[in-house]
């Protein structure tokens, strides 16, 4: 009897089949003496959509919701049912006497096959692949122990009551809010609460009142101290009075030492990367986006083989792992890797419980390099970056901690008490791991980019050597006038980072949970930052009040996790999605607050007549009718040619009018007619005829040509026109 292996995707289908010796491929598989292994294409079966319960349900109506089926069924994708029934001929083979899940050791790989199987109706034995590394060595160790499958009946539960809980919420509240306000409005039930977050945060912004504060710091010579409140340790005075007299009275004095401390400090080594804090990181340091590391990363594991299991939310390690950390050094131990991995081989490597933590680890472990070969010219500059984020991380565990001698001073000076802090590096420890790199710290974690100053940071200055009651002549009182700063918006990091504080999806969902934001317009990248725009300012306002904030979701989040190790109630669970989907719908039935489009232009459709809308997609800005029976979309961006204008000489739009077409330069305001007739006439005249063949070539000639879409096809395509 042979055994049927199940992959998410077809490259993970070819690498399992290639260490398990299966060689002849079909169409839908791989297949050799004791395996056959097929694919899946991502997920292949779905939730079945409310026309399939229903025709009534096809038509989107207030009047029809909340649309809640007593049972949830399956419906096969249509675009991949090919693999489907591929998958399913293969079932049926007698031959084939037990499967082995080998999706990604997931909660959402998980999903995938055990949908396949329900509906091919496999009632055969089944075991589970679970493994953190794609590498030969991983593959052979993870199918000589594989994992009942019964194992993971739990993390399945949890993974369709995840599903089934999206569809009833997100599905239930979209089409009530977007055929109670004619238009396309999204919600659901972690994407609403994280878009409360950035319109709670440009709220604070836009009420925030600056307030005018007032520092006083002693000039020293070689060093500078600040006056303090004496209470709060805050440098900040925020009446000019007080300040100009505290200013008077140290000014010209002399500053007498009455405290001084030494004290030595240490920096831990940072964690090991989760899948959040890698997006964090690589957003902070190279711009990354969230699903550009995602994508970036899966590849770094899939392809080259590079990495661990990406998609986790642990940041240690586990105690069976020790043995590999060796040869993991000694493999990355290449290029400007190889000095820093070199000093941790020569001595037994320090791991302690910051670093190997069984406890801390659920699923997967945190992201660290494999042992496979490293070729760092085969990566592209990404892959590079993100590899060398890692790789660094990952060294730094074994480094010792970061030592610093820090000084503080308290000064004497006309009865008032000035503050002044040093220090000085003594064992630079993990950070030299960082010194070559470029960057000036290994942890991202400390950045707040979030939070206000609050007056209470450390301004950094080197010390002299000064004695307790030493006496120092205040040489003059520095006056600086600041404002109090609202809280930042939200970059990418920082609002992951709030996500994962506030339960917000798992670290598989967030990328894609952003991307959604900012593709149905709700939000807006403006430079680093996100911003809501006018429909996601609006939409917060029309959604229920427990759907705008993270506690309800996060509340759901932790019960799915309950459900998951078999502590929880999936029934319970569901039973309560159910009736919170039925008051959301019930909310927004009888809610009385409009919707204004913030897009509305003062073009009008010419098909119904309604206003055009702008929208921004992947070419450009677009005109779309506001109507949604009507399906009428032009593009909003210039059609700009070839064609100069005789006058800038910049380039010149091709329009229509009712005369024809035309070229038009708009800071000239200079039209040249092509008539249908033949004539081509300046706004100015004198340009003559010219036949319909020729006026069809002069737009052909001056009319921009759209790429095919890579250097290949360009290539033949210009090749072919230069025969024709």
């Amino acid at each position: 009897m042979k055994t049927l292996v199940l992959a998410e995707k077809p490259s993970v289908a070819k690498e399992l089949a290639r260490v398990l010796g299966a060689t002849n491929k079909s169409k839908h598989a791989f297949e050799g003496p004791r395996y056959v292994v097929t694919w899946a294409l991502g997920h292949l079966v779905t939730l079945a959509e409310p026309e399939d319960y229903d025709a009534k349900w096809k038509t989107w109506e207030l009047e029809s919701l909340p649309i809640l089926p007593d049972k949830l069924r399956l419906k096969v994708m249509r675009e991949t049912q090919h693999q489907f029934r591929g998958i399913q001929e293969l079932a049926k083979r007698a031959d084939l006497g037990e499967l082995v899940i080998a999706t990604d050791a997931g909660r959402e790989g998980e999903l995938v096959a055990r949908w396949i199987m329900e509906l091919v109706r496999w009632k055969k034995p089944f075991k589970r692949l679970w493994i953190s590394s794609q590498t030969d060595q991983a593959i052979r160790q993870g199918f000589a122990s594989l994992k009942p499958g019964k194992d993971y009946d739990r993390l399945y539960r949890s993974a369709v009551c995840r599903a089934e809980a999206d569809w009833l919420i997100g599905l239930n509240v979209t089409r009530a809010l977007t055929t109670k306000h004619q238009a396309q409005l999204s919600a659901g039930r972690v994407q609403t609460p994280t878009l409360g977050l950035l319109v709670r945060r440009d709220q604070e912004i836009k009420a925030f009142q600056p307030k005018e504060y007032w520092t006083v710091a002693a000039d020293l010579g070689r060093f500078k101290a600040w006056w303090r409140q004496p209470t709060s340790g805050d440098s900040r005075i925020f009446e000019r009075e007080a300040a100009d007299r505290v200013a008077a009275a140290i000014n010209g004095k002399t500053a007498r030492v009455t405290q001084l401390t030494r004290q030595e400090k240490t920096v831990p080594q940072p964690l090991a990367y989760d899948l959040t804090e890698l997006q964090r990181d690589a957003n902070k340091r190279y711009g990354f986006s969230a699903k550009q590391t995602s994508t970036v990363l899966q590849r770094l594991y899939e392809q080259h083989k590079l990495v661990t299991y990406p998609r986790t939310d642990s940041r240690y390690l586990t105690q069976d792992m020790v043995p590999t950390l060796k040869g993991r050094i000694e493999r990355i131990a290449v290029g400007p890797y190889a000095k820093l991995a070199r000093t941790l081989l020569v001595k037994p490597l320090a791991v302690t419980k910051r670093i190997v933590d069984d406890t801390k680890v659920s699923d997967h472990h945190a992201i660290i390099p494999t042992d496979e070969y490293v070729n760092l010219g085969a990566l592209s500059v990404e892959e590079r970056k993100l590899y060398d984020l890692i790789v660094r991380r990952f060294l730094s565990l074994f480094y010792p901690v970061s030592r610093y001698e820090e000084t503080t001073l308290v000064l004497e000076a006309g009865g008032e008490k000035l503050h002044a802090s040093g220090r000085v590096e003594r064992e630079p420890g993990w950070r030299t791991v960082y010194q070559d790199s470029g960057m000036t710290d290994g942890d991202g974690e400390d950045s707040e980019e979030d939070t206000p100053s609050d007056g209470l940071s450390v301004r950094k200055q080197m010390l002299p050597d000064v004695a307790k009651g030493e006496s120092l002549p205040v040489h003059k009182a520095i006056l600086e006038r600041g404002f109090t700063q609202p809280p930042a918006r939200y970059t990418e990091a920082a609002l992951l980072g709030a996500m994962d504080k506030n339960g917000l999806g798992t670290p598989a969902t967030r990328a894609d949970l952003i991307e959604k934001l900012v593709s149905t317009d709700t939000i807006e990248r403006s430079g680093s930052r996100l911003v809501p725009t006018g429909k996601g300012f609006q939409l917060i306002e029309l959604a229920a009040p427990e759907l705008r904030t993270p506690e309800l979701t996060a509340n759901w989040e932790r019960e799915l996790e309950a459900i998951a190790h078999g502590k929880g109630d999936a029934e319970r669970f569901m039973h309560q999605i159910r009736e919170q989907a039925s008051r959301l719908v019930a909310g927004v039935k009888a809610s009385e607050a409009e919707y204004k489009p913030h897009n509305l232009t003062a073009s009008r459709c010419p098909e119904c007549g309604e206003r055009l809308q702008e929208i921004k997609t992947k070419r450009g800005k677009s005109l779309v009718c506001s109507s949604r029976e009507c399906q009428y979309r032009r593009s909003a961006e210039p059609n700009l040619t070839n064609h100069r204008c005789p006058q800038c000489h910049k380039k010149m739009e091709l329009r229509s009018g009712k005369a024809g077409k035309f070229f038009q330069c708009r800071p000239c305001n200079l039209v040249e007619m092509l008539d249908n007739d033949g004539s081509a006439q300046g706004s100015g005249g004198g340009r003559g005829r010219k036949n319909s063949r020729e006026n069809k070539d002069l737009l052909t000639r001056y009319t921009e040509k759209e790429s095919v879409g890579n250097s290949l096809a360009d290539a033949l395509k210009a090749a072919m026109e230069k025969k024709d």
